[in-house]
């Protein structure tokens, strides 16, 4: 008797967390309160990821647009990622959770910077799950950043060294990207690496997603037939050792 075949799980899953203030917005609550409620449920996010044997998850926590929001919220940002550093990164490092903030750093503060790199350190032994979040990140800036920095270098720009050189080189490029809210645009997120992942977009809030919203989309990607350009035949020879490699990268 044949055990039933594992559903293919994606070894990289990017997530834009929207929704926060709008949740807040529908209780009443300044939209700060839902930036909080958000930090609840990327808890309980990266604690499923690890659960499933998910390998990597990238977050858009604050794109280069977020500056134009109000003042109050922004700072309410800065000061909220401020403290759950302090509170996570232990909890992070017992689950075996290694951090990463691809972002610009120019407009944040020093100590803001010196809190990011000391929690990236700090989480540099692990290796169970690697997780991205994307702190004054965008997609525009990450290839513009990439091609100046081959260019200072005088290094040819090709596929191959622009996608060494973005902010995302650690990891492979994501297999799903899941956007929460209800819109459907990808915003400026990963717009170099995403260029053959699935996409899930649902109406839950981001402060509503749990482990059973991920199943879903994990479910909706698992029933996706990814050819990379191939027909359904060339993808049927080649996919285990593409997937395979995937897998190992």
């Amino acid at each position: 008797m044949h055990n039933p075949p594992t559903p293919l799980l994606p070894h990289h899953v990017a997530i834009v967390m929207d929704g926060n203030g709008r949740w807040a917005q529908k209780r009443w609550l300044p939209r700060v309160a839902g930036h909080k409620q958000g930090v609840d449920a990327l808890r309980a996010i990266v604690q499923a990821c690890v659960e499933r044997g998910i390998r990597v998850l990238t977050v858009f926590a604050f794109s280069s647009e977020n500056w134009n929001r109000p003042q109050e919220e922004v700072s309410g940002l800065m000061d909220l990622l401020g403290l759950a550093l302090g509170r996570e990164v232990p909890r992070l490092i017992e689950s075996g959770v290694r951090l990463y903030f691809p972002g610009d750093r120019s407009r944040l503060s020093d100590k803001l910077v010196r809190n990011l790199e000391a929690a990236e350190q700090a989480t540099a032994a692990q290796s169970r799950l690697v997780l991205n979040v994307c702190f004054n990140y965008g997609g525009r800036w990450d290839m513009v950043q990439a091609a100046q920095r081959l260019a200072a270098r005088g290094e040819p720009i090709t596929e191959e060294s622009l996608s060494r050189a973005t902010a995302l080189a650690h990891v492979p490029d994501p297999d799903l990207l899941i956007r929460t809210g209800g819109e459907q645009r990808i915003s400026n997120f990963l717009l170099w690496q995403a260029a053959y992942s699935e996409l899930v977009f649902t109406d839950c809030l981001w402060p509503d997603f749990d482990a059973e919203q991920l199943d879903l989309a994990l479910a909706a990607f698992a029933r996706r037939e990814r050819r990379f350009g191939q027909t359904s035949e060339q993808r049927a020879q080649s996919a285990p050792a593409h997937d395979a490699e995937a897998r190992h990268a």
